[in-house]
């Protein structure tokens, strides 16, 4: 063997050496490393406006609010959101949300409400709920759930599970009525 050999020889069962015995990791501290971290915007003291061709539709209003791109991208507000609903025709106010929670995703035109929601109509109808779906693409349908409800109208509470009601909630169907239920005598057929 010639000197030169022997010299690369050696260089590289060095080399190798080297990276057999190189470093050791834990495999949290591999996986913490390959794991992508959201990226996420803040803002503060938010007032969103959403509108069809022009006629305004919704005005959204929250203390905070978190942008996050993720695989599924989206927006939350977690320190509560309020909600003002209009009539698309005329502009005037028809009903209004409130929750502690708020998260849409970009992917889904779907806004889902959770933790002490409530939905108020201008006739005094209030709905009582923890979890609410509200689907900006559903027409006279754009509230849903599958939880507990509770509707308190002027003379009445109706309980149930499921519901779903057209956005300025004057128009509901509960999925399954709890309790009873009280019936004016003029609603019976003859």
């Amino acid at each position: 063997m010639c000197s030169s050999s022997i010299k690369i020889w050696i260089a590289a069962s060095a080399t190798g050496c080297f990276f057999l015995c190189g470093c050791e990791n834990k495999m949290s501290e591999v996986q913490g490393f390959s794991a992508k971290s959201a990226r996420r915007d803040e803002a503060r003291e938010v007032t969103i406006r959403y509108s069809i061709g022009g006629a305004k539709k919704a005005l959204l209003k929250g203390p905070l609010m978190n942008r996050v791109y993720d695989t599924a991208d989206y927006v939350e507000f977690p320190n509560t959101v309020h909600v003002d609903f209009f009539n698309e025709a005329t502009g005037v106010l028809e009903s209004w949300l409130d929750a502690r929670y708020a998260k849409f995703e970009d992917s889904k035109n779907l806004v889902f409400l959770k933790d002490s929601v409530r939905v108020f109509n201008t006739q005094g109808d209030t709905l009582y709920c923890n979890e609410l779906y509200w689907d900006r693409s559903k027409i006279k349908h754009e509230f849903f759930t599958d939880k507990p409800v509770r509707i308190r109208r002027k003379m009445e509470i109706i309980d149930g599970v499921g519901m779903d009601a057209s956005q300025d909630f004057t128009e509901w169907h509960i999925l399954q009525p709890v309790g009873l239920l009280k019936v004016p005598d003029s609603e019976f057929p003859d």
